[in-house]
């Protein structure tokens, strides 16, 4: 199964970060966000990436070019202009990069990598997210239902902490509660090649124009998933993602 992931939003809300780099781009530890949520994908059999470029998709393209070469002991013959790889720790990944365009919608992206898909099943999810969905079982969950698309349903996490209050005295903080517990698009979609025939072009928006079509056409199910999920779309949650990772306590590293 090949994964496509949407990797050319402008990231305005954490604009500290994206004014020289796309938002897949921001290091968690010492490596971009991107390659976080493809070891997700890899750990379940994932090899084959197709990454929708946008906004400074060249950052991401060189990153994979030098791939190889930050992951490798090398020696450089500079007089002969040579390289010699020693030992290569780079995972067995293909990686497509497309430049979906830098105004492009989330489903125009989609529609434009149909040629590099085919006539099979695929995954899809965002450039900015991490969890540790089991991916297995929702592969799984798909191919049962038989509907042409699966969205992983999350529960956001609380972004503030909050009182319990008897009149003036407060007699309870709660710091960082549960979500309302309402369910949202969380990524991490298993789709069928036939949702491209729902996308019109550029200017459709995957989480409205099509998700919409696939609901009133009964053809979106939902995986509900009730362990670890984050976005990263500010700061604070950069700051969150960070410091799990630095304490070894990351949910989402599942390999």
């Amino acid at each position: 199964m090949k994964a496509v992931i949407l990797a050319g939003g402008f990231g305005t809300r954490i604009g500290e970060e994206t004014h020289l780099i796309p938002k897949p781009m921001i290091e968690i530890g010492s490596q971009p966000i991107l390659w976080h949520i493809m070891k997700i994908l890899s750990a379940c059999g994932i090899q084959e990436f197709i990454i929708c470029l946008g906004y400074k998709g060249h950052v991401i393209k060189e990153y994979f070019a030098n791939y190889s070469l930050y992951k490798s002991d090398v020696t450089l013959d500079m007089a002969a202009n040579e390289t010699t790889y020693h030992t290569n720790k780079a995972e067995p990944w293909k990686v497509t990069l497309i430049d979906t365009g830098e105004h492009t919608e989330t489903g125009g992206r989609i529609k434009r990598i149909q040629d590099y898909i085919g006539a099979e099943t695929f995954c899809m999810t965002y450039g900015d997210g991490l969890s540790n969905v089991d991916m297995k079982q929702l592969f799984a969950f798909h191919r049962q239902h038989g509907k042409l698309a699966t969205v992983t349903a999350v529960q956001p996490p609380g972004r503030f902490g909050s009182l319990v209050l008897r009149e003036e005295q407060v007699v309870e903080f709660q710091e960082k509660p549960a979500g309302d517990g309402g369910w949202i698009n969380g990524g991490f979609f298993v789709l069928e090649p036939a949702v491209f025939d729902l996308i019109e072009g550029d200017s459709s928006v995957w989480e409205t124009d099509v998700l919409t079509r696939l609901v009133s056409s009964n053809q979106l199910a939902a995986y509900r998933h009730e362990g670890f999920w984050h976005p990263m779309d500010t700061l604070r949650d950069k700051k969150k993602l960070v410091e799990l990772w630095q304490n070894h306590n990351a949910p989402w590293k599942v390999w």
